[in-house]
């Protein structure tokens, strides 16, 4: 049984209306992000495809995965692409700690802050797992940060769903302004490199520029 849903229904976004859900649909935007990386191989396919249709993108690192791969993260931010906090961990806010929650999102933010010129710190969140208690959200915000979401789901972190039907929630979910989660790691790639080089030819031909937050 699949605990998701592709399309996060609009009341889901009233309701939960602190967290950045999509952008407006009055332009043809697409912002789409990349969560868990930076990953080797995974990540520099991603910036090798954004960069053949000028395409900007947000990718929401791993604290410990910017340690490990200082390289790879390093080309993120030469590309100029944006950069946000996933937490040191990968953290379930759900089943952890208010503290410790907070502590491991504030070490990831170092780890950021150590790398990227002041100007350009993040202040871009993104809850590993889509899953925040509302008190940690709370702390989170007050130091200055948008929880940014997402309307569009491909699901390519799920194993149980085909790389096709993966293609399928993003094509048939995207709208103007539509926030589109895609995962740069090695349990997602093999979706991923299937999806993204189409959907950023689609739209591309439909006339969507692909932003950055």
């Amino acid at each position: 049984m699949k605990f998701y849903i592709p399309k996060t229904p609009s009341c889901i976004m009233r309701f939960f209306s602190k967290y950045t859900w999509r952008f407006s649909r009055d332009v043809k935007e697409i912002y789409l992000t990349f969560d868990d990386g930076p990953t080797p191989e995974v990540t520099q396919f991603v910036l090798d495809e954004l960069k053949k249709h000028n395409a900007k993108a947000t990718f929401f690192c791993i604290g410990k995965n910017i340690l490990n791969h200082p390289d790879v993260f390093k080309k993120i931010q030469n590309s100029k692409h944006t950069i946000g906090n996933h937490t040191n961990n990968h953290l379930n806010g759900w089943a952890t700690k208010n503290k410790d929650y907070f502590d491991n999102f504030l070490q990831c933010e170092h780890i950021i802050s150590k790398t990227l010129d002041k100007s350009t710190k993040p202040k871009l969140f993104r809850p590993p797992y889509g899953k925040i208690k509302k008190s940690q959200a709370t702390s989170i915000l007050k130091k200055g940060y948008r929880i940014i979401m997402w309307d569009v789901l491909s699901a390519d972190f799920d194993v149980s769903t085909s790389k096709e039907e993966c293609l399928r929630n993003v094509l048939n979910n995207t709208k103007n302004g539509s926030i589109i989660v895609f995962h740069d790691s090695v349990k997602a790639s093999e979706k991923l490199k299937f999806v993204l080089p189409k959907v950023l030819k689609e739209f591309s031909e439909k006339g969507f520029v692909f932003k950055a937050i």
